[in-house]
């Protein structure tokens, strides 16, 4: 069987009808009214989802900080007895600096850090988005 060369027409009404099939239809109108405005808003912008994150974001923050303070702090502390480091100070020039309370911050951020990253490739390994 010969295969007949298609015309430029022909291609160009193929590539016409290709390119209908791959153009999105367009979004449809947000509904009026204030209530279906922001029930729309809350749904494209998945503000619940981010509401919850962040609720449980901030209650891990305070669970890990406590974590450190009571637990970590206080067997760092077996190093040095003498010294509680929440109220470490450091005196330079007669100027006494008190650091404690940052590094207790730091300690904090590092293991919530740490927390969070493996909570992201424990998620990026399971393919959960």
């Amino acid at each position: 069987m010969l295969l007949v060369p298609a015309s430029n027409d022909d291609i160009l009404e193929e590539l016409k009808a290709i390119e209908k099939l791959l153009t999105p239809a367009p979004a449809p109108p947000t509904p009026k009214g204030f209530v279906n405005e922001f029930r729309a808003f809350l749904d494209q912008y998945k503000v619940l989802g981010l509401a919850v994150a962040f609720i449980l974001g901030v209650y891990l923050g305070n669970l890990v900080k406590a974590l450190v303070t009571d637990l970590i702090l206080p067997i760092i502390g077996f190093v040095d007895p003498s010294t509680n480091l929440g109220t470490y100070t450091v005196k330079v020039y007669g100027q006494t600096f008190g650091i404690g309370d940052f590094l207790n911050n730091v300690i904090t951020f590092i293991i919530v850090a740490l927390v969070i990253f493996l909570i992201v490739k424990l998620a990026t390994r399971s393919n959960v988005k």
